[in-house]
Parts: structure tokens; sequence; C-alpha cells
């Protein structure tokens, strides 16, 4: 009924009315939300965790939730890397809108050591038939060795992490202590025993025909039938940062470096090989900025080189360049000291023949000058003193001489015949003083 004596009920009525109808409208039609409505996007993550795969997952994973895709499935297969690498990897992870799917693949493949975190930070972690996961455990890295006191917090910290990561997916949070703890490792059947993974798929096509209609907790339900796949590839960008965060490469391109830049200061001018040394420093230098260097390795290598220059200069009979040799060989080992779990060593097959490229180079050098260094003279004034020359114009006491495939000036203390034998004992600008040759 309407009452029109009072009409600030008559509109509190109809107001009530409309935000009765609209609240019945929305419960009768809405439905629960959905992942996304679009693409399935893979990317592929194989090799050692270091800068530049993870600037390269971030920037995907970004791609995709801008893209609205209705998942991103992250393909891995890794011995491990670096830690901070890795929990750049697993923010971005636990950030994303989207639902992120880590598919341990393809069958031989493992997600070792930071691969364990980033698998478990998934909203759906899956592994392929002839897997595994596992052994976590943290390593030593930098210029030094961990001691007892420093391992124990170190690893704390580290169980403290994958422990919240595992409750925050509801996973198995004491076999990831104990993959921290004891490096334990397991197949896919017991990772999916043990809660550790939620699927076991022969392939993308199974993984996705089983994750289809999933509800992932704050993102709704994932529906991945009948959707398109786009596979993200690595850009240019993508390689040229993975490659530089090789210690291999780095390694080789300060050695390039150093030797551009001793040509170029032995040859001013020369250009080119300053400016290809010059390129491979600074490339170099960016490569140990995401690297754990030792410094003393790096200095040892600088000292090497030192000493190989400075038996250029000084006759050590080879003292110099043994030093150099044994500063370079331990430098190189010591450069990059960061265990031999997380796949990033500088490797033998690389360190053994750099080593012994340049210090064979600089010991060539470096006898090539020794030899300069303690053979006569044959060029200039001091070349030609000693020559043996024939007399052309007879001495009187001036004459002209023919000595070192020219004819010179003379002059002697005593007349001397033309076609007589003479050696030089003096040079004074134009004119050469001679003696008469004893037979």
């Amino acid at each position: 009924m309407i009452n029109e004596k009072c009409p600030m009920i008559n509109e509190k009525c109809h107001r009530y009315s409309l935000i009765l109808c609209l609240s019945l409208l929305f419960l009768v039609t809405c439905k629960p939300c959905a992942a996304g409505a679009g693409d399935v996007y893979i990317v592929r993550a194989e090799g050692t965790i270091n800068p530049g795969l993870a600037g390269s997952l971030v920037n995907k994973i970004q791609k995709a939730s801008n893209d609205g895709a209705a998942c991103i499935v992250i393909e891995l297969d890794t011995p491990g890397g670096l830690g901070l690498s890795m929990r750049t990897i697993v923010k971005e992870i636990l950030a994303s809108g989207i639902p992120v799917v880590v598919f341990v693949s393809p069958s031989g493949a493992r997600a070792a050591s930071a691969g364990v975190m980033i698998t478990m930070a998934a909203d759906i972690a899956a592994m392929v038939p002839g897997t595994n996961i596992g052994a976590a455990h943290p390593v030593s890295l930098g210029d030094k060795k961990m001691d007892e006191t420093m391992t124990a917090k170190v690893t704390n910290d580290m169980v403290a992490y994958i422990r919240s990561i595992a409750e925050k997916r509801g996973r198995n949070a004491d076999w990831a202590e104990k993959a921290v703890r004891e490096s334990v490792s397991v197949t896919e059947k017991e990772a999916l025993k043990l809660k550790v993974i939620d699927i076991v798929a022969n392939d993308l096509e199974d993984l996705l025909q089983q994750i289809d209609g999933r509800t992932i907790k704050g993102k709704g339900e994932l529906k991945t039938a009948g959707l398109k796949r786009i596979v993200l590839k690595e850009t240019f960008r993508d390689r040229i940062l993975k490659t530089l965060s090789d210690p291999n490469i780095a390694y080789i391109l300060m050695m390039i470096g150093m030797a551009g830049i001793y040509f170029e200061l032995s040859n001013p001018g020369a250009i080119f090989p300053g400016v290809i040394g010059a390129v491979c420093l600074i490339l170099a230098f960016f490569s140990f900025q995401t690297l754990p260097v030792n410094y003393a390795g790096m200095l040892l290598i600088l000292l090497a080189i030192i000493l190989f220059i400075l038996e250029m200069k000084i006759i050590s009979y080879g003292l110099l360049s043994l030093g150099g040799v044994l500063s370079l060989l331990l430098g190189s080992l010591m450069l990059f000291d960061i265990g031999s779990e997380v796949g990033l060593q500088l490797s033998l097959r690389v360190l053994v023949p750099t080593v012994v490229l340049v210090s064979g180079f600089f010991v060539v050098v470096a006898g090539l000058a020794f030899r300069a260094q303690v053979s006569k003279v044959i060029t200039g004034p001091r070349g030609l003193t000693g020559e043996i020359g024939i007399v052309q114009k007879a001495l009187s006491p001036e004459g002209k001489i023919f000595v070192h495939g020219e004819l010179w000036n003379a002059i002697a203390d005593e007349v001397i015949e033309e076609g007589t034998k003479v050696r030089v004992v003096e040079v004074d600008k134009l004119v050469v003083k001679v003696e008469k040759t004893i037979n």
C-alpha cells in the first residue's frame, strides 16, 4: 500500500525494493568465477637457476597475466641454482593473478635444489614419469666456506622458507623440510603419494586434461579444454642474459678482454684489439655482478697478467713467468666457488685450455722480448757499428765506402786505397769513421 501522506516513506520503500530486486537478479545469474578466459601460455625453463633465467620467467609470467591467460605452464628441468634468483621466481609465482602450473618434464628431467621451491610454489605442481624432485640442501656461496654456525643459520632460514611455501599451497611441509635438511629426493610416484605434487601426467596434453575443471584457491575454476596454446619462446635478450650468467662465458670474456687491452697498450693505435677487449671486459664485469665472485681469485688473475708483462721488461730468466702461470691457475680455480651441486661452477674443460693458452701466449711473447733484449742491434747507428764495408773511393782521409747495402761518406785516420775492406768504428750523423780490417 502506498501512503500518500508520507512521501518520504514511499521513497524509501521504492529504494529498498530496487536493491532487493537487483540482489535477487545477481544471485540468480551469478556463476562461480573462472580462472581466466584466455589462452594457455607455455614456457620452457631449462638449466641452472640464474638471474638471466629468473628475469625471463618473471617477464613471461607477467605477460601471461597481463594478456588474461587462463594459466601459464612452466616446463621445468633444473639442477638448481642461485638462491636469490630462485626467490625472485617464487615471489612472482605467489603474486601472480593467474594460475601457475609447474610441470617437471620431459622424462629424465629433475627439479633439484632451487627447483624444489619453484615447484612447490606453483598453484598446481605436476611431474612426468621418470623424473625426480628433491636435494634442496643449501651449499656455500662466495669466497668463504660457511662455518658450522653459519651453515645452521642458512639451513634454518631455507627450512622456514620452504615450509611456508608448502603450507601456503597445502603440500607436505615435513617432506619439504627433509629435502633441505637431509637432501632427500623422490620419484614422481613417491612425490604424488607424499602430497609433494598434485598430478603425474604423461605429457602436456594429459596435464591440461587433468587440470581442467580444478578450482584454484583465490583464482576460481580453471578451464583449459579447447583453449589455444601459446608457447613463449626465449627472446634474443633472454638468450644473451642467460648466456652471460654462465661463469664459463664470464671467465672467457675476462681473458679475451685482458688480452685485447694488453695488445692495445703494447701497440697504440691498433684500435681493434682495444675495442674488442673493452667490450669483453664490460660484459665480463656485468656477468660478475650476477654471479658470486671470489675477488681473491680475480686479484690473482690480475697479478698473473702483471707478472707476465713484467717478464717482458725485466730479465728474470723465467721466474716471473712461472709466478704468472701459478697465479693464473690458482685465481681461475678460486674465481667461482659456489659448490658442485649448484651447477654453476667453472668447468675444467674451459679452465685448463684457457690457462694453457693464455700462459703459453705470454710465455712466448716474454721469450721473444728477452731475445730482443740480448740480441745485437741491427738497425740505426748502433746497428751499423762493427759492420764490414769496401772502400769505393779512396780515403785520404775522406772518401766513400759501401756498407750494409748503402753508400756512405767515410773518414779514416790513414790513407786507405779503393777496394780495401774496412770496419765501421763510429757513426757521426751521416759520416762513418772506419779502419782497416785485420786479415
